[in-house]
C-alpha cells in the first residue's frame, strides 16, 4: 500500500502529465503490464479524445498507442499522446518547415 502511495506521489510531481495513477493490485498486476497509471488527451483541434496506459520506461515514462507501440513521452505524457494521436496530422502540418 505504501508503495502504491509512494507511485501515485511521484506521477503527480511530474507536473501533472498523468491523470489517471491506476495503479494494480497484486490480483491484476501481471495483466497491466507494469503500467503506472494512465493519460488522458484531447484534440485541441475537435477531434476527439484517447486515453492511453503509462509505464515508466528506460528513459522516462512511456505511453502505449492503440497499436501497443510505446513512445516516450519527452516532457509531457499528454501534450505528446495528443500529438501523436488524436492530432498527429495537425502536428505533422505545423512542424514541417517553411516552403
Amino acid at each position: 500500500m505504501n508503495a502504491r502511495i509512494l507511485t501515485m506521489t511521484a506521477v503527480a510531481l511530474m507536473g501533472g502529465t498523468v491523470l489517471s495513477a491506476s495503479l494494480p493490485g497484486p490480483a491484476d498486476a501481471s495483466s497491466s503490464k507494469g503500467t503506472v497509471g494512465q493519460v488522458k488527451a484531447c484534440s485541441t483541434y475537435g477531434n476527439g479524445c484517447t486515453t492511453a496506459p503509462v509505464r515508466r520506461g528506460r528513459n522516462g515514462y512511456e505511453f502505449r498507442m492503440p497499436g501497443g507501440t510505446w513512445i516516450e513521452c519527452r516532457t509531457d505524457c499528454r501534450q505528446a499522446l495528443r500529438q501523436e494521436t488524436v492530432d498527429f496530422w495537425e502536428t505533422q502540418r505545423e512542424n514541417q518547415p517553411d516552403r
